[in-house]
């Protein structure tokens, strides 16, 4: 497959194919004045391209990896972690869809639940309080002074649950490569690796093999952790889909939370800090994420 040997403002080539490139917007194309509204948001520098097909399809279902892939391209697209897409929903007052960077679907999105939120209310589609469906389930949200809270899924730690090889009722506690590997399924499938110091770990190197071990039957999201207060953590997270460490992950968070609280590093109030900023997580009786999300600019892809 050709690749475009193009350098544009940092070391990183386009990663779509030239000809994909071409062939997405042809293909979009239904008229000579098509037109795409978009919002571009972030939850704490997780960032997402966001479009709203309450009214219809926009992009057809078939496309929207390739959508993603494009438009996600921080060099030859808008850039961002993925491209979130609001619609109707029979379950829920609005439905949420995430596509990633490597044209996969993702189950759900912390941060960008409370992004899908911030939107929803602005546009007069939900007031004080929503539901959300995604393909993790319902989720509750509530707006607050922070942001957004969201009333995560019960975080599952059984490898049945993850899913993972093994015993499908013991929970999933393996070395990989020296480092001792937790995991957790707070909406998709999250490993974390305790560590004395995070700004220490080469996040690239020591995340590939824990992302793609074959225990992990659909792959997993590394988190790299520092316990840095009584109930405080400090993250960095290695995110599937997008391939490379993001500036925030709210699953992320919530997942570290939980196993660190189920270990007794923590309590069941938690604040976590990201490169992004931090999220404050509730666990226990109940799995809260609450923290901000702001709408960086709009615009309009025309063809």
């Amino acid at each position: 497959m050709y690749y475009e040997n193009y350098w544009c403002c940092g070391p990183k080539p386009c990663t779509v194919p030239k000809k994909r490139r071409q062939i997405i917007p042809t293909k979009l194309k239904k008229d000579t004045n098509m037109e795409i509204s978009f919002v571009k948001m972030h939850g704490n520098g997780n960032d997402f391209i966001l479009i709203d097909e309450m009214e219809g399809t926009i992009i057809p279902d078939e496309m929207k990896g390739d959508f993603a892939e494009l438009y996600c391209d921080r060099w030859f697209g808008i850039g961002g972690d993925g491209v979130i897409f609001v619609s109707p929903s029979e379950a829920a007052d609005v439905k949420m869809s995430l596509f990633q960077p490597d044209r996969s679907e993702a189950e759900m999105c912390g941060n960008g639940i409370r992004c899908l939120a911030i939107y929803a209310q602005s546009a007069g589609l939900v007031k004080d309080t929503c539901t959300v469906e995604t393909m993790a389930g319902v989720l509750d949200v509530v707006f607050t002074e922070q942001g957004v809270a969201v009333t995560m899924t019960d975080p599952v730690f059984d490898r049945g649950g993850l899913p993972a090889t093994g015993d499908a009722d013991a929970e999933y506690c393996e070395e990989i490569n020296g480092l001792m590997v937790y995991a957790a399924n707070t909406g998709v499938p999250h490993a974390v690796v305790f560590v004395d110091d995070v700004a220490a770990v080469d996040l690239m190197k020591d995340a590939h093999p824990i992302r793609f071990h074959e225990s992990f039957l659909q792959g997993a999201n590394v988190n790299f952790v520092q316990v840095t207060g009584e109930n405080e953590l400090t993250i960095r997270t290695f995110e599937r889909g997008v391939e490379e460490e993001t500036l925030s992950c709210g699953t992320g968070a919530t997942a570290s939370a939980a196993i660190a609280y189920r270990l007794k590093k923590v309590g069941s109030d938690v604040l976590v800090q990201t490169a992004g900023g931090p999220l404050s997580i509730t666990v226990g009786e109940k799995t809260v994420m609450n923290g901000p999300a702001t709408v960086v600019f709009s615009g309009v892809i025309s063809f």
